[in-house]
């Protein structure tokens, strides 16, 4: 990787993981959208996956007071199943496939009717709930709108959103590095440099991001998580037809 490049993703990673420090959310999926345009797939997963972790990682430490521990256990074994049964095929998608995926699951999850989402945490909704979002972070690089909703859905406060699903996205991540890091074979090499330069950007992006935090409502978080939420659902569906198409 080039230093032009390196620094242009450093700077790139700061600012999502502003973003995400704020909402706790949407960060992720500017990011894996530009890694999956500017580096193979794979690699993009491993480096993204790097920088996920230490910026939820910093976030929960940052929140650990307000985290639901009891919702982290059961999201855990969630995406320990959603692995498991992922490893016995290792597939891994196109780029145009992963992007399309990406971005019509806010849709998708607007679409289903009300009565028919999880209006609580409970054991057996948490442990769904992470069965399907680490599927599809396995297929996009991000469970993206999925577990954004998952959260938003419930009674929780905006700190509690940000700091249980930060300790949440900690494992998420970390299975889908131990995936595409050492389960798949093409997944090449990233240079140490690189990985630590994402990990010190998205430690000061989610720095940043807390102190916005503090001045939002719950109101104001999650009208405004939403709104990202649908402007990258539907940025991203583009570009994957654009991709699909042949025209990129």
């Amino acid at each position: 990787m080039t230093i032009s490049l390196a620094a242009g993703l450093g700077l790139l990673m700061i600012g999502t993981a502003f973003l995400s420090g704020i909402f706790g959310m949407a960060g992720g999926m500017v990011l894996i959208g530009v890694l999956l345009v500017v580096l193979p797939l794979p690699v993009a997963m491993v480096l993204h996956a790097v920088t996920q972790m230490a910026s939820n990682a910093w976030r929960a430490v940052l929140w650990w007071r307000h985290i639901r521990w009891r919702v982290t256990f059961f999201y855990v074994i969630g995406c320990l199943i959603a692995v498991g049964l992922w490893s016995l095929t290792l597939y891994v998608p196109e780029k145009a496939v992963a992007l399309l995926m990406l971005g019509f699951s806010p849709f998708v999850l607007r679409a289903i009717p009300v009565r028919l989402m999880p209006a609580t945490l409970g054991p057996l909704q948490t442990i769904g709930g992470g069965v399907a979002c680490m599927a599809l972070m396995l297929l996009t690089g991000v469970t993206g709108p999925l577990v954004d909703q998952l959260f938003l859905r419930s009674t929780m406060g905006r700190r509690e959103i940000v700091a249980t699903k930060a300790s949440c996205q900690v494992f998420g991540h970390g299975f889908k590095l131990l995936y595409f890091g050492a389960l798949i074979e093409q997944a090449g090499t990233v240079e140490p440099w690189v990985l630590a330069m994402a990990v010190a950007a998205s430690m000061i992006g989610t720095s940043l991001g807390k102190t916005i935090l503090e001045k939002l409502s719950d109101l104001q978080f999650r009208t405004w998580a939403g709104r990202l939420i649908n402007v990258l659902g539907a940025w991203y569906v583009g570009y994957g037809l654009v991709l699909l198409a042949g025209i990129a």
